[in-house]
């Protein structure tokens, strides 16, 4: 519980961190606010940009690696500490900007390996279903239960992330061209999600008792 709680405060910082990021970029860049079609960026302000955006999947990533003992226990302090960053990171940019005017805005989500587009709304609900998953294996890791997914379940959760991916970077075009990005494919999102979900809730059936691995978090 104790790593949980810090996972929490690591997040929460984190999303500050990001969003101060954007505080400045903003004002560089989009003084009178934040709209599409996008103007030109600076081509070290782009790169460095993007450099950032890997350096902070690699700081989430070697964090899940330092905090879990298990590969199950990396799994969920990744999907918990992402979650919790990426919702943040919008709670403080409301806070610093009063921005988004609403969880339907669109905003630029990442930019490798090229301009993700979405509501916000999108991206929050990706964070709280990783958040959702991570508690339930933490609270069956905790119980001595063990998720084993099959190579099936493997590939239907690719599978879920890339229908979502591909939801995210079908506007590419329009937004590299600095034109206005087209009506978001909320049916291609919800059709990953519910693969997520699916996919997610058939490996928690065939969970397996194991009394030897207990989880610390």
């Amino acid at each position: 519980m104790r790593k949980l709680i810090s996972l929490t405060f690591f997040g929460i910082a984190m999303g500050f961190v990001e969003a101060a990021v954007v505080v400045y970029l903003r004002e560089i860049i989009y003084p009178e606010g934040f709209c599409f079609p996008l103007k030109d960026i600076p081509v070290n302000i782009l790169f460095t940009e993007i450099a950032r955006e890997a350096a902070t999947i690699i700081m989430l990533v070697n964090l899940a690696l330092l905090t879990g003992k298990t590969f199950r226990q990396r799994i969920s302090c990744f999907l918990y500490n992402f979650g919790i960053w990426d919702i943040f990171y919008y709670v403080w940019l409301k806070v610093t900007l009063n921005w988004p005017a609403s969880l339907l805005t669109k905003d630029i989500l990442f930019l490798i390996p090229g301009p993700w587009v979405a509501p916000v709304l999108a991206p929050i609900i990706v964070s709280l279903t990783m958040i959702a998953f991570a508690l339930i294996i933490v609270c069956l890791d905790s119980k001595g239960y063990m998720l084993k997914p099959g190579k099936t379940d493997w590939f239907l959760i690719f599978c879920s992330g890339l229908i979502i991916f591909v939801s995210f970077i079908l506007d590419w075009p329009q937004v590299i061209a600095h034109q206005m990005p087209f009506r978001y494919r909320w049916e291609l999102f919800f059709t990953g999600e519910f693969l997520a979900l699916f996919s997610f809730i058939k490996i928690c059936l065939k969970k397996k008792k194991n009394d030897k691995e207990m989880l610390a978090l």
